[in-house]
């Protein structure tokens, strides 16, 4: 009788010659296996009142089957695979909110180490697998990390591989796993065939083929996004569902549970904050219930006094069902109260930069200081070129040239600089959505409602370090037959020009809140990022090195894009509703894919470079010079980066030692040419694609992922609310021209009787900015289960000692910068960060509780 088959009569019980039992007893390791799942309220043990452990341990005592795998092949046996002892997980106590089981092996001791355990489940549902321990060798416990959902095996016959927590490279991979290792990954990739189940694990890639519905009516069709030339775009997560009955190209939109694989789910605690099931039928019944107020949902607010009152006394809804109630209190728990019987109350908290002064979002230096530390801090770059000029076709779009010119800047500029001093000291600064815009300008003044220009705006660098508003350049295409209209609006004394300039900074806002969240937010972070998952998950082992430094930057981010399909990027979804592309919204996102994304641009240093906001200077902290030295996104970005860099160098070079060894990594290598020609295939001839061919290639690509999917992301996340939540500082939407575009006489009268009113008729309506109040005080708070960078170390990362070192070096540098970002924000002297009224910058401190904080920066676009 072979060892192997005695093993398996002792984990069965089968019984024997004692005497040749005690004899081979001698060759046979004890080993206990620690199994830990995640407690659940549904669970099997739910119903199991009075039974006591006995009879818990007859009904679920072989709930889970459990295969130890060796790393080495048999020598007796033609050094095939050893054959795997097996022996069932026992339910031994709760502990913890935890589900404790435990397994018995008697192991040979020529069985060599335990590389891996297959897993059955054999309960008739679910369970959520943390931890497998195995206790009794020499050298100490094996530790495996598991963190999955285990189907049951009569839904999901494969058994479920886990690899202990030591990583390989495929070359370094044991003899005894790299089968294990290779059909692991094949199971993870699927054939491309089928819908998903919403219990698979398949990941695989798809266009952007569901953001319409024709088979609901032709005017909710749009555009599929990716796989042509005219819409390039990052592919999504492949779900199989049937195909629309009216357009073959889209896919049905009949269920808003969008497949994501299992692991990708939210966990409990983050589904109780922004419950995804509901979501959507959540904010449909906010819509509903205001509509009820708002007879008219084009109707704006009619004084500062009525926004204000949002925050002090809440929107009324009218009486809701019990069950209504109840609803929209799980789905947004923090702005739904009960006021009493007859009275339910759509709260808001106050926004702190109103809490901090009631008039900030009418600062014309406020407004300047936003583009270096609000929401989006992405967009502001150097004037390269003078005069400034158009690359539109101007047979189309009209005249090239700018009206803003030399003349108008030294008219603003005359008590600090002269012209030609402000250029060559680089101190003029813009915002350019000219080209981008102008295009759709015709196409959306069609749709009711809303308005559009191309716009440049003008900052000129003072001598205290900020940004001063110089000009705005609003500009209107030919159109209708109407030939080219242009026009500069300046922060001039005189009344009327002043409410002029007033309006024309609220379409430059709604011009910067579409390009945040459509292209800084969505398009930079969780539309780019979600093709790299896909491919990790493809082509990278769980036992990977690789895998598991980027494991914590890939956490919920299909999930959340999952939710954004379902209800806010799609037709007539949230952001169609409240920005003002309307439905041209996503086409607009591949525009930008398609003109301004590059991967090796996602980089900070050389996105700042990019823009002008930046020089390489070897003799300057980080290596570069910025061109304001008080950009505060700057700044506590290049401390972030560098330390992100330090803690992915460290990592890398440990495993890699020499360049040939990058380039032999088959798995590595896949990884990359997938990213580049299946996930960003649009872009796959693109010569700025780097390299993989050397440990510093590796490093850059590897940080700049970790950087966009954790920095990047808490840049433009999680100040959303605080400076968008009073809608006048960030309106989405500008919905009435200018009153100087051909106005007629009514129309001019209309404005200089009562400018104030044409300002708040110019921002959105009650029910839109309504609306994304809701939606941007969900996005952004962190969860309670938030994981932020560098603040606890991944189980793998400690098994070895030198990344452990090097792990705990990243997290002490991390809290160093803490106490570094808020110096700066008590530093009297960086008066973009500090002064009376002004929030401190906080975005890109590491560490939050919680809720609304304006900081943390998470691994993960987890929100």
């Amino acid at each position: 009788m072979d060892c192997v088959t005695q093993c398996m009569k002792a984990v069965m019980g089968s019984s024997g010659d004692d005497d040749d039992t005690n004899s081979k007893s001698q060759n046979l390791i004890k080993v206990k296996a620690i199994v830990t799942l995640k407690h659940s309220d549904d669970g099997l043990l739910r119903n199991l009142v009075d039974g006591g452990i006995q009879q818990v341990e007859e009904l679920v005592g072989k709930t889970l089957v459990l295969e130890l795998v060796s790393n080495e092949l048999d020598q007796a046996a033609y050094y095939l695979e050893k054959e795997m002892v097996k022996g069932s997980a026992q339910f031994t106590e709760e502990k913890e909110g935890d589900e404790k089981y435990e397994a018995e092996f008697k192991l040979s001791k020529d069985f060599g180490k335990v590389g891996a355990i297959l897993v059955e489940n054999e309960q008739h549902k679910e369970v959520f697998l943390k931890s497998i321990v195995l206790h009794g060798f020499s050298d100490g416990p094996i530790n495996f990390t598991c963190n999955s959902w285990i189907q049951p095996k009569h839904d999901s016959p494969a058994k479920r591989a886990f690899f202990t927590d030591k990583s390989f490279l495929p070359s370094q991979t044991p003899k005894g796993l790299r089968r294990l290792r290779k059909e692991e990954l094949v199971l993870l990739r699927g054939n491309g065939e089928g819908e998903r189940k919403e219990s698979d694990r398949i990941y695989d890639y798809d266009v952007y083929n569901d953001l319409g519905d024709p088979d609901i009516s032709i005017e909710l069709k749009r555009p599929v996004l990716g796989g042509t030339k005219q819409y390039p775009y990052p592919r999504r997560c492949r779900t199989g569902r049937k195909h629309s009955d009216a357009d073959p190209l889209y896919e049905k939109r009949s269920t808003f549970n969008f497949y994501v694989p299992r692991d990708e789910s939210f966990s409990e605690i983050k589904q109780t904050q922004f419950n995804t099931s509901s979501i959507s039928s959540g904010l449909t019944a906010v819509i509903q219930s205001l509509d009820t107020i708002l007879t008219d949902p084009n109707l704006g607010f009619s004084s500062f006094e009525d926004i204000e009152e949002v925050y002090k006394e809440g929107f009324h809804l009218p009486p809701l069902k019990s069950n209504d109630l109840t609803f929209l209190q799980r789905v947004i728990p923090k702005l739904i109260s009960v006021a009493n019987d007859s009275q339910n109350l759509l709260r808001f908290d106050a926004p702190e930069p109103l809490k901090r002064d009631r008039f900030f979002w009418f600062s014309d230096v406020e407004f300047a200081r936003e583009t270096l530390a609000g929401a989006n801090p992405y967009s502001i770059q150097l004037v390269k070129e003078w005069p400034l000029k158009s690359k539109l076709d101007p047979k189309v779009y009209g005249p090239a040239e700018s009206a803003i010119t030399r003349e108008i800047i030294e008219s603003q500029i005359i008590t600090y600089s002269t012209f030609e001093e402000a250029i060559k000291e680089k101190k003029l600064f813009m915002l350019d959505y000219h080209d981008l815009y102008l295009p759709y300008v015709s196409k959306v003044r069609e749709i009711e409602g809303t308005t559009l220009y191309g716009s440049r705006t003008l900052f000129f660098l003072t001598n205290q370090g900020i940004l001063k508003p110089l000009a705005i350049e609003l500009t209107r295409p030919i159109i209708d037959g109407k030939p080219q209209w242009k026009q500069v609006f300046t922060p001039a004394s005189h009344s009327t020009n002043l409410w002029l300039w007033r309006l024309a900074k609220a379409h430059v806002l709604a011009h910067d809140s579409g390009h945040h969240e459509l292209i800084s937010h969505w398009l930079r972070t969780h539309c780019v990022v979600e093709p790299i998952i896909i491919a990790t998950y493809r082509q990278l082992s769980s036992m990977h090195p690789i895998y598991r430094l980027l494991h914590p930057h890939l956490r919920y981010t299909m999930e959340i894009n999952k939710v954004a399909r379902e209800v806010l990027i799609n037709a007539n979804g949230i952001l169609e509703i409240s920005f003002f592309p309307k439905k041209y919204t996503m086409e607009l996102s591949s525009v930008a894919y398609d003109k301004l994304w590059q991967f090796d641009l996602q980089a900070l240093p050389n996105d700042l470079i990019n823009r002008g906001m930046a020089v390489e200077d070897p003799n300057a902290e980080h290596g570069l010079k910025l061109a304001i030295e008080d950009y505060p996104f700057a700044n506590d970005g290049l401390l972030i980066w560098d330390a992100i860099k330090q803690w992915v160098t460290d990592y890398v070079n440990h495993y890699y030692p020499s360049p040939k060894i990058v380039e032999s990594d088959e798995e590595l290598q896949a990884w990359w040419t997938e990213i580049k020609t299946v996930g960003h295939g649009d872009k796959s001839e693109e010569p700025w694609w780097p390299k993989l061919k050397t440990q510093k290639d590796l490093i850059d690509i590897i940080t700049t992922i970790a950087w966009v999917a954790s920095a990047h992301h808490s840049a433009v996340n999680f100040t959303q609310y605080p400076y968008g939540g009073y809608f006048p500082n960030r309106p989405t939407i500008a919905r009435n021209k200018m009153p100087t575009e051909d106005p007629t006489k009514e129309e001019w009268e209309k404005f200089i009787n009562k400018p104030d009113q044409a300002l708040l008729e110019c921002f959105p309506s009650q029910i839109q900015a309504t609306i994304f109040m809701v939606i941007l005080h969900i996005l952004s708070a962190h969860s309670p289960d938030e994981e932020y960078i560098g603040e606890k170390i991944e189980p793998s990362w400690g098994e070895n000692p030198t990344i452990k070192a090097a792990f705990e070096k990243f997290h002490r540098r991390l809290k160093e910068i803490e106490g570094i970002i808020d110096s700066r924000n008590g530093n009297k002297s960086l008066k973009n960060r500090n002064g009376a009224g002004i929030m401190p910058y906080e975005s890109l401190k590491p560490f939050s509780g919680p809720g609304i904080t304006g900081k943390g920066v998470p691994y993960s676009i987890s929100i």
